[in-house]
């Protein structure tokens, strides 16, 4: 098939550090290769792909040169112009109309968007089916009105639980998140330490996850991007607990950074309050033999199998007790699970099908004509 996979412009793919949307858009991308499928993907300067790679910005967002990115807005008056930073929004939208303008011309059988709700407008004007992976987008309730004004274009669902921010989407599929085998390995030996791994803000739980390793009397190592938007909440909830001894903050790791710290801990916790649709986290750590101890919100309890590659809890004092059972988790049943739910293999197939329903449709209905 010939398929335009549209990712965000915010980090080249692959990303080397944080950017979990590139990173799936990458993983997916590269396997619809393998799989045979003749794959253009739109993204921003920076990125290196096996398939075709059609650059519509010069640089992405995060890795914009500073001396423009940082550069005040004010009046020229040698231009006559307002000078400024570039605007992100104005760069996205060339990007969209980069891919859009092609479907419109019949290049595509299928268009996957994996940038938030932005391309939607465009859904009823191309000559090809335009999907959408969520993302969580729906967790915002800015995004509701765009996502029901289009509401019957096809979108793909990365867990049941995600379905339940916005019911009434025509949903086709629910695809999990696919990670790479082989970069985490398999490790049956752990030892004693709790991993937490994500953003460090308040939906994520970082200070639920320190109270948890105190009450268990276990040493925490953490690792994740502190957005600058949360540099107060970590300041007050996160840094005054950092004592380079029981509770230690690695910084912001890559992927490969990450692998050793996911293979050898006890257990990665993942105290979440919000309905996060997925978690790479979760995968990750169960690829690496490490079982999880998560809350009870968004995908967790169709990620986790209960009692066999960790434990699903209600509060700070279930998650304390269930370090203490953390000896009767199989490590190697937590690799068979993601293994058999989580490769970038099934997420392919997956999305695959979802294709080629499309795309047999949309000689049916001519997409936008």
């Amino acid at each position: 098939m010939r398929i335009a996979m549209l990712a965000p412009i915010s980090w080249p793919l692959p990303p080397g550090g944080y950017g979990p949307w590139e990173l799936v858009a990458y993983n997916l991308t590269e396997e619809l290769v393998r799989l045979g499928h003749d794959v253009t993907l739109f993204a921003a300067g920076g990125t290196r792909s096996s398939a075709k790679v059609v650059t519509t910005v010069p640089h992405a967002l995060s890795t914009w040169p500073e001396a423009e990115r940082c550069r005040t807005t004010e009046f020229d008056p040698d231009t006559g112009h307002l000078e400024g930073p570039p605007d992100a929004r104005v760069l996205e939208e060339l990007h969209i109309a980069a891919c859009m303008q092609r479907g419109a011309e019949g290049e595509f059988d299928v268009i996957h968007s994996h940038l938030h709700v932005h391309a939607l407008v465009f859904g009823r004007l191309i000559r090809c089916p335009l999907v959408t992976t969520l993302h969580g987008s729906a967790w915002v309730r800015a995004t509701h009105p765009i996502l029901r004004a289009y509401r019957e274009l096809p979108f793909v669902s990365l867990s049941d639980a995600e379905r339940r921010m916005l019911p009434e989407l025509n949903y086709v599929a629910t695809v999990y998140n696919g990670i790479r085998l082989d970069q985490f390995p398999f490790e049956p030996r752990k030892d004693d330490y709790l991993f937490f791994a994500g953003r460090l803000s308040p939906e994520k739980g970082p200070d639920r996850a320190i109270e948890v390793a105190k009450r268990s009397g276990r040493r925490l190592l953490m690792a994740g991007m502190i957005e600058a938007r949360h540099q107060e909440f970590f300041d007050a909830r996160v840094r005054p607990h950092l004592d380079g001894g029981q509770i230690e903050y690695l910084g912001l790791l890559s992927q490969q950074e990450l692998a050793p710290y996911y293979q050898k801990a006890a257990a990665v916790l993942f105290p979440i309050n919000w309905c996060e649709p997925f978690g790479l986290v979760a995968a990750e750590a169960q690829a690496s033999g490490t079982p999880l101890i998560a809350t009870r919100h968004g995908a967790l309890p169709e990620i986790i199998v209960e009692g066999e590659t960790g434990f699903v809890v209600d509060s700070l004092d279930e998650a304390a007790a269930a370090v203490k059972d953390l000896d009767g988790i199989s490590p190697a049943a937590c690799r068979a699970n993601a293994e058999r739910r989580f490769s970038v293999e099934t997420m392919a197939r997956g999305y695959e099908t979802v294709y080629v329903a499309l795309a047999s449709e949309g000689t049916a209905h001519s997409w936008g004509h």
